[in-house]
């Protein structure tokens, strides 16, 4: 009875002879993600990671040290900030070059996507809703949205509210993109009805 050896299985390569320095070595096997061996114990998560520099270690520590209620805090600020502006500057009696001044209306006179906005903020403060459409539609439209939109996402971050959520789709803003720049050139079109947009 003859006896196969593992040289002697079909497709078998033949074992280095003993002693002999310049054989080959046998490569690592590899591990079942596909990396070997020596790597894979390196990098446990199968890829080297990089270590972060000074300033993304400072952020990171300032973002784990960071109470939850501060970002909507300062959201609120800012907000705050632009209501006082328009309450304070009251811009339905400003000039129309004072400063800050819509650039495209100082040199065009033009009016921009954004002018009236202001002054429609001013007289939705002063509940005048008739007189701020006036100004600035849309901006009236998307008024209550928009503080929805604040007050979920701030009650979220700062005290884990769970508003129903306002399902918008690509759809309905790109709708709205639209109809606000159809409405910025109707605005400026020379004849009636449309001057009465003109602000």
């Amino acid at each position: 009875m003859s006896v196969v050896t593992s040289v002697d299985r079909p497709g078998a390569q033949p074992a280095p002879p003993a002693g002999n320095p310049a054989a080959p070595a046998a490569p690592t096997p590899p591990t079942p993600e596909g990396w070997p061996a020596e790597q894979s114990a390196a990098y446990p998560a199968g890829y080297p990671v990089a270590e972060p520099d000074r300033l993304t270690r400072f952020v990171s520590r300032l973002h784990a040290r960071t109470p939850r209620w501060v970002v909507p805090l300062a959201a609120l600020g800012c907000v705050g900030a632009g209501i006082g502006y328009a309450l304070l500057s009251d811009p339905t009696r400003s000039a129309p070059d004072a400063l800050p001044s819509c650039l495209l209306k100082l040199t065009t006179g033009l009016d921009c996507p954004g002018c009236g906005g202001t002054r429609a903020l001013w007289y939705v403060l002063h509940a005048d809703l008739p007189a701020a459409a006036r100004h600035h539609f849309l901006f009236v439209f998307a008024l209550p949205f928009l503080a929805y939109f604040f007050v979920a996402w701030a009650g979220k971050q700062a005290f884990g509210w769970r508003l129903p959520e306002l399902r918008i789709g690509p759809k309905l803003v790109g709708g709205f993109l639209a109809a606000w720049l159809a409405f910025s050139v109707l605005r400026n079109l020379p004849w009636p009805p449309f001057t009465a947009l003109y602000v």
